[in-house]
């Protein structure tokens, strides 16, 4: 079983994940993952040199997310998070879930993939429609 310290240091890290991408704080959206982190949805995988355009072009809104699930082996664990987005001016929602893997690097805990997964109304869990919205090419 994973140490507490370990568990809480990284549920910390991703609450700074769901607080600054609220807040649209992409230095310390970026700051959460590796240097070599990436971002995976609707059909792509992105590297954090787009984040600013990717978050830029996303919905604004506040980024509800609920304890994830860890599993830690030494310095690499993997995690699910569920998520729930409010869209800021019409209040319309997403939900579905976060896949995660993570890395203990010298600053601490950090993300090293984020894949999203959507829940829609039909029941289906998918990654989402490539090209959903107006974003920067892979």
């Amino acid at each position: 079983m994973a140490a507490t310290d370990d568990l809480i240091e990284i549920q910390q890290l991703l609450a700074r994940y769901a607080v600054t991408i609220t807040k649209g704080d992409i230095d310390g959206l970026i700051g959460v993952f590796t240097p070599d982190g990436t971002y995976s949805a609707f059909g792509d995988t992105y590297t954090l040199d787009v984040f600013p355009e990717l978050v830029g072009a996303a919905p604004k809104g506040l980024f509800l997310t609920g304890t994830p699930l860890i599993e830690l082996d030494g310095d690499t664990g993997t995690g699910t998070q569920p998520l729930c987005f409010v869209e800021h001016s019409s209040h319309d929602m997403r939900i579905g879930y976060y896949s995660d893997t993570y890395l203990r690097t010298e600053q601490g805990w950090r993300l090293r993939t984020r894949a999203m997964t959507f829940i829609r109304r039909s029941g289906i869990h998918d990654s989402g429609i490539p090209h959903a919205f107006d974003r920067p090419a892979v």
